[in-house]
């Protein structure tokens, strides 16, 4: 990951932005590789959470439920994130969903101040990248009747994805380069 933002020259952007679904592994890894990165809770991520706690209240279906969810990814979308926990707070008590979000929206409030992310045109979406990856790697792994193997998996996204981004000499390239580093180690012992 790192080398890749490193090809694509992300330490010398002007703004770095990493967008990530609210993971604390990811803003760990933010963190120690992209430091003084502007980290962004990808907003879709957020607005499902919001939705699964109006299903937990209301029930799956209900249209007091898709109404609450509404007006709670308004809030989001018009950062008015203290309206929002106050409006899972009132269900956090008998609702473990609800608590569970509002913890999340606490924990993430700085990644999901969305007009100024948008002020700045700035991203707040990770879509555009899982359309990407859709379209690389589930069109080629879900085909009809294959298997895979984890391995095998790893081995043919690792392939399609340089061919797709016109790497693949450099792929094999680099393939040759440590299995010539191997075979030097082997042959020092």
């Amino acid at each position: 990951m790192l080398r890749e933002a490193t090809r694509r020259g992300f330490d010398k952007a002007e703004r770095r932005v990493v967008l990530g679904d609210g993971a604390h592994w990811i803003w760990n890894l933010s963190g120690e590789y992209f430091p003084g990165a502007v980290e962004i809770v990808d907003r879709f991520h957020a607005k499902e959470r919001l939705s699964n706690v109006s299903k937990a209240i209301y029930g799956v279906g209900s249209e007091l439920g898709a109404q609450w969810a509404k007006e709670r990814h308004d809030e989001l979308d018009e950062g008015r994130l203290d309206d929002l926990i106050h409006m899972l707070d009132i269900h956090g008590s008998s609702c473990d969903e609800a608590r569970k979000c509002r913890d999340y929206i606490s924990e993430n409030c700085n990644r999901m101040r969305y007009p100024e992310f948008h002020a700045q045109g700035l991203c707040t979406s990770t879509g555009v990248v899982e359309a990407g990856c859709k379209l690389a790697i589930g069109t080629r792994l879900k085909r009809t009747g294959m298997h895979w193997s984890v391995e095998g998996a790893d081995a043919i996204i690792a392939l399609r994805c340089t061919i797709l981004s016109g790497r693949f000499e450099d792929f094999w390239e680099r393939r040759a380069e440590q299995a010539a580093d191997r075979s030097a180690i082997l042959t020092d012992r």
